[in-house]
């Protein structure tokens, strides 16, 4: 059996993330939750399938590029398989993560609720919420030259007005879409601080409207046609703002603290079940504690996939998974035991594999950066060499950001396996030089694998 190359090629594009509710998606996927030290997704799930009407907000994160997206796919479609409707997006699309207000969250998350359910034929009147989008607008109208916003007001009977070619007003089909008309606004607000801070001086004043808003007009009346269609409830889930920059906001507060801590009751009233992904400098934060009261419940961290034990010996059980990660994508129709012996179609042998599989420190987007890049230099099987020459470029390209106090620093980590604080975060956790694993007895860290043989990492 020979490897179809280009498919192989396109199916390690590390920026791509996997839609598991794709069936070709779903034949990449390998559920590496045994090696993560739990199963954070069933976590999730069983949250919300056992509060029934009772509204959750739980907050998650990890690493970026450690997969967290992908799991997220998977816990939209299990949910979805329950009986859920599930509004997933990706924050970043409409939002400009160096920037963000309460404001813009809850607009982004009015618009991608209302998108959902028009889809799939809910009908709704959010007329006291049309109303706060439409003053936006004609603010906006009034203050920016060029700017053509519109927000058509409800007839009785809840018919909305129907005109063509009106920014905001009109779909592709040329229905009436709200939707479509708050993707005009915060399309303009992501792209221009200047309309941003416009926006905000009229709807930051006016958050706990917005949010009742939702609540009253937009979440309540789904949930109740939602199960008039046999629908086990609406659960929206937030992904990226987990990237929300580290950067002063308010006073002397970054804007994860702010939003989170000082801001997260607003996050923490919408009627519906919600997860959203958070930045992983909270968890190093003094506002630790503050953040569990203010949400009522613990963050779920994702770690990286276990390719050592704590004493530095290797995980047998991670580095198979990974193996199977790349033989998937390789053989995506070739039975999981099977595959084993097709190794030597893609390598030049096993232990070249596991080296790949190591060294990555089970970042599964590092794996898949690493792999891509051999795969842009030679042909099937890839040598040891090969991947050797890829490794010790991608240590070269860190090494040069590395500082001697940053290498000092590592060196401790190699020896302690712990990170303390918000300061070695953003030096060590923050820029991949080091990574965090679990298993069922608890946490600790460890140096990325490609700096394990950095000649500055033993004080040389």
């Amino acid at each position: 059996m020979t490897v179809n190359f280009g498919r192989f090629f396109r199916v390690c594009n590390p920026s791509k993330t996997l839609n598991l509710g794709k069936a070709e998606d779903q034949q990449y996927y390998i559920d590496f939750s045994k090696v993560r030290g739990s199963n954070i997704i069933r976590e999730l799930r069983r949250t919300i399938t056992f509060s029934e009407d009772e509204p959750t907000c739980q907050l998650f994160t990890g690493h970026m590029g450690c997969g967290k997206s992908t799991e997220l796919s998977r816990l939209k479609r299990k949910l979805e398989e329950q009986g859920f409707h599930v509004v997933y997006f990706e924050s970043s699309n409409d939002l400009d993560l160096a920037d963000v207000e309460i404001s813009d969250i809850l607009l982004t998350i009015a618009r991608q609720v209302i998108q959902s359910l028009e889809e799939a034929k809910i009908r709704l009147q959010p007329t006291r919420f049309q109303g706060l989008v439409q003053g936006a607008a004609k603010l906006l109208n009034s203050e920016v030259t060029g700017l053509k916003f519109k927000v058509p007001e409800f007839q009785a009977g809840g018919v909305g007005v129907n005109i063509p070619d009106e920014i905001g007003i009109s779909s592709e089909e040329g229905e009436y879409s709200l939707a479509f008309g708050i993707g005009e606004i915060t399309t303009k607000a992501k792209n221009s601080k200047d309309i941003r801070s416009l926006l905000r001086q009229h709807l930051e004043p006016r958050v706990n409207n917005i949010l009742e808003a939702i609540n009253t007009e937009l979440i309540e009346p789904a949930q109740q046609q939602l199960q008039q269609q046999g629908k086990a409830g609406l659960v929206v889930i937030v992904d990226n703002l987990d990237r929300i920059h580290n950067k002063p906001k308010s006073g002397q507060r970054n804007q994860p603290e702010y939003l989170f801590v000082d801001q997260g009751e607003y996050l923490n009233q919408l009627k519906c079940h919600v997860v959203y992904t958070i930045p992983l400098i909270l968890a190093f934060s003094n506002d630790q504690e503050n953040l569990r009261n203010r949400f009522g419940s613990e963050y779920l961290l994702l770690p990286m996939v276990q390719v050592k034990e704590p004493d530095g010996s290797p995980s047998d059980a991670g580095i198979a998974l990974l193996r199977q990660m790349i033989l998937a994508r390789a053989f995506p129709d070739v039975e999981l035991e099977q595959r084993l012996s097709l190794i030597t179609k893609v390598f030049d042998s096993p232990q070249t594999l596991d080296r790949l599989c190591l060294v990555s420190g089970g970042h599964v987007r590092n794996l898949l950066v690493l792999l891509r890049n051999c795969l842009s230099k030679d042909e099937l099987p890839l040598s040891r060499n090969l991947v050797e020459r890829v490794i010790s470029q991608r240590r070269n390209e860190l090494s040069r950001a590395i500082t001697p106090d940053e290498w000092k620093l590592l060196r401790h980590v190699a020896e302690h396996k712990t990170v303390r604080g918000e300061e070695e975060y953003q030096i060590l956790l923050k820029s991949l030089f080091v990574f965090e694993y679990c298993n069922g007895q608890g946490c600790w860290y460890d140096i990325n694998p490609v700096l394990a043989d950095a000649k500055e990492l033993n004080g040389n």
